[in-house]
């Protein structure tokens, strides 16, 4: 893996997705073969919030997932800190809030949402752990989190193949529809750089969130993630970065208490 394509600035990425906004919905469909459509249905179905409520679309990009919201009356805002993505979404769909925002500081009060989710963003965040804490201060206490997010195949068989498929052919892909290959070269390397099921569970604990649990989609090449924020006298306007802080414990100690739905 070439290291130093993953050693970006946070101003960097954006630009990169600003580059690609126009084509990448269309481009994540193709290099997918049509598996993000599915993807996104699981991670609503997960959220299971009612018109009315509120919700925190994370890394929402041109507003793709935040569309079955809006459309069954849930007051959802789209926030992602790629401006490009954010104006194709606004143009598409003008009735849904776009707000751009940092995912380790977001710009909204505490307690704000009945829900929050991110999908195929997090690993982008330059510091997830933030991101977590600051998606457990937003969200109401109680409220859910889900998370979709590429992760490791569980069949070591499957897990080198798509490897292969994401280092060579996802590349070559890329040049053919995208006006911006070298951005899903990074986006490559970022998904085989990005920790397991087990690790990105054990985040969400040390971030505060409680219940956790995951499902793999895909045998594995996604996990989508549950949580919830606790609804005791633990909340608080630094709940999340107080857990982060305070957590001193390993990994394989936190791995005890991760549920895991079926595959």
């Amino acid at each position: 893996m070439n290291r130093a394509s993953l050693d970006k600035r946070p101003d960097e990425v954006a630009t990169m997705f600003d580059d690609v906004a126009p084509k990448y919905d269309v481009v994540n469909d193709v290099l997918s073969m049509g598996q993000t459509r599915r993807w996104r249905r699981i991670v609503v179905e997960a959220m299971d919030v009612k018109a009315g409520q509120r919700v925190l679309d994370l890394a929402a990009g041109t507003g793709t997932s935040s569309e079955p919201y809006a459309d069954a009356g849930v007051d959802v805002v789209a926030c992602d800190f790629s401006l490009g993505m954010l104006k194709v979404g606004k143009r598409r769909r003008p009735d849904i809030d776009f707000i751009a925002g940092d995912a380790t500081r977001l710009p909204f009060a505490d307690n704000t949402f009945d829900a929050s989710t991110i999908s195929f963003g997090l690993r982008n965040v330059n510091e997830p752990k933030k991101a977590l804490a600051e998606m457990l201060r937003v969200t109401k206490p109680g409220g859910r989190l889900v998370i979709a997010e590429f992760s490791q195949p569980v069949v070591p068989l499957w897990r080198t193949m798509y490897t292969e498929y994401l280092m060579r052919a996802l590349p070559a892909i890329a040049v053919k529809v995208s006006s911006n290959p070298d951005a899903y070269v990074y986006l490559a390397e970022s998904i085989r750089a990005w920790p397991d099921q087990d690790h990105l569970a054990a985040w969400l604990q040390e971030a505060g969130w409680e219940s956790v649990s995951y499902r793999n989609l895909s045998g594995g090449i996604v996990a989508v993630h549950r949580a919830q924020k606790p609804a005791g006298p633990a909340d608080g306007p630094a709940a999340g970065a107080q857990a982060l802080a305070n957590h001193a414990g390993p990994v394989a100690k936190l791995r005890r208490n991760i549920t895991r739905p079926g595959r």
